[in-house]
């Protein structure tokens, strides 16, 4: 397999670790510690914040931000500028005015879970999950878990339907029971949850 391509514009910190065929383009910075696997695109300009992981093949889109200490598991795509926070009750300052250093603030991260997509401009709060083959709208805020599957929008984000792994929206075929129109999978839902059959 390839080596990792880092442009030489980029930042990469010595101690971070870039699986093979991995390619981090022009003025992204991936922090130490952070571990990204194998055949991931870091898109320009885009941030990994220090000891986030990353499975193999996620895509990371131009100016997307992944602050420590997320996790996106293999297939995650991250829309352009999509930013993943992880401070609840950001502030620049003690209450002494005082700067704030990280000993003083918990850092909460963001997980992805398997094949989920973000779209453009998603902003995702500090400690939410985001299920197995999400899509997530572009410009939505998700303030809560998203379940697999699960298709939202809007600010803040709701469910509007199901996808499935393809991507696309799920057609219902009879109570509890949805179609893939591209692939012709199927699907069961369950007290409000999807799972392929």
């Amino acid at each position: 397999m390839d080596i990792p391509r880092v442009e030489q514009t980029a930042d990469v910190d010595s101690r971070a670790v870039l699986g093979p065929g991995t390619v981090v383009w022009h003025l992204a910075q991936v922090r130490e510690d952070a571990r990204l696997g194998s055949g991931c695109i870091v898109g320009r300009g885009a941030y990994v914040g220090p000891g986030v992981l990353i499975g193999d093949n996620v895509k990371l889109q131009n100016y997307a931000l992944v602050y420590e200490p997320a996790r996106l598991e293999d297939g995650v795509f991250i829309g352009p500028a999509a930013v993943l926070t992880n401070d609840l009750y950001p502030r620049s300052v003690d209450p002494a005015g005082k700067l704030k250093r990280a000993t003083d603030w918990d850092a909460s991260g963001v997980v992805v879970r398997e094949g989920a997509s973000l779209g453009a401009r998603v902003v995702v709060v500090p400690g939410r999950v985001i299920g197995c083959w999400a899509m997530v709208a572009a410009g939505a805020v998700v303030t809560r878990d998203v379940p697999d599957y699960a298709l939202i929008a809007g600010v803040p984000a709701r469910q509007i339907g199901w996808v499935g792994r393809a991507g696309e929206r799920l057609l219902a075929e009879a109570p509890g029971r949805w179609r893939c129109p591209r692939t012709g999978e199927l699907y069961n839902e369950r007290e409000g949850l999807l799972a392929a059959r």
